[in-house]
């Protein structure tokens, strides 16, 4: 604890450090949107994809500033999108959010036309739906690591980045379920751990608790925490109940801070995974597979199928 309070009182000097009455440095227009995001503790991925519609937007009206356009040129450039680019109505709607928050909150401008911008629909889709002996036979397909985050996906109904930043102390062998912190809304819930998975997923932390303690004996072994944790416990970075159930094989440097660390696998590892075939006693048309399955292995007969998984494909032959 008073390591945190001196590590307060360092960031308040530098803050105080520059000449009284001297102005103080010009930011940049991006670099102000970041901080309208992080003071709002929106995610990282957020964040990227407001500077990347942004930065986008600027260039299409000739690298303009955002104060001499108005909603005339937000809906030249969400016309360029829909009409030229063919973005789906989601990204639309994205690009849309973009913009009104570096409006509203970077540049504070409270104009008529923010409020009249019209959103694209979204279409409403029809899921598919598989039946128990087609998930078991495309969990037979994959193996290692990915059966097992595929098993966690079918069992618990994870989101895929859920299941990516799941760290080991959320993890109740216990009491059978998985605490999911901060996810979706800023909002904790709590999900069933199903039977099939204990003791693969038993093994498969013991295999990554000594890959922690190699990592440790060589100086690092830092994972990354939410807000200002790292600074309040100082070892917590460091402590095996902190680092994620999925590590990523290499380390690799915080994309803010540029410290080492060894961050969870990359969101594109199993929906890359090989495309396998499912081959049922009759035939019916292909299904494709969207999503995590939300129910558990054990007692599930139909299910409907989301996101992770939106590049995989069953072909029924």
């Amino acid at each position: 604890m008073y390591s945190y309070f001196v590590q307060c009182l360092r960031e308040i000097k530098s803050m105080t450090n520059h000449d009284v009455g001297s102005p103080l440095p010009e930011r940049r227009l991006l670099d102000l949107l970041r901080d309208a995001i992080r003071r709002k503790h929106y995610s990282y991925r957020t964040e990227q994809s407001y500077v990347h519609w942004a930065r986008r937007f600027i260039f299409f009206h000739g690298k303009r500033h955002p104060r001499e356009l108005g909603g005339d040129e937000v809906a030249a450039f969400l016309t360029h999108l829909a009409r030229e680019r063919s973005v789906a109505a989601s990204t639309q709607n994205q690009a849309l959010a973009a913009l009104l928050f570096l409006y509203g909150e970077v540049l504070g401008a409270k104009l008529p036309w923010m409020q009249g911008i019209e959103r694209a629909k979204r279409p409403v889709r029809v899921p598919v739906v598989l039946t128990r002996e087609e998930v078991r036979a495309l969990l037979s397909q994959l193996e290692g690591t990915k059966w097992l985050m595929a098993g966690l996906l079918y069992g618990t109904g994870l989101r895929l980045r859920e299941c990516l930043r799941l760290r080991v102390k959320d993890v109740d062998f216990g009491y059978r379920q998985i605490a999911v912190r901060d996810r979706k809304g800023a909002k904790d819930r709590v999900t069933m751990l199903p039977a099939a998975v204990i003791e693969p997923l038993r093994n498969h932390l013991a295999r990554v608790k000594r890959r922690h303690e190699r990592d440790l004996e060589e100086g690092y072994g830092e994972v990354d925490l939410p807000f200002a944790l790292e600074r309040k416990y100082p070892r917590a970075p460091r402590d095996w109940g902190w680092q994620y159930v999925f590590p990523s094989v290499k380390l690799s440097a915080d994309p803010r801070s540029g410290v080492i660390r060894r961050h969870h696998v990359f969101d594109s590892v199993l929906p890359r995974s090989p495309r396998p075939r499912v081959r049922p006693a009759s035939p019916s048309p292909s299904a494709a597979i969207r999503c995590a399955i939300p129910l558990p292995l054990t007692c599930c007969r139909r299910a409907t199928t989301y996101g992770p998984f939106r590049n995989f494909s069953v072909t029924r032959t």
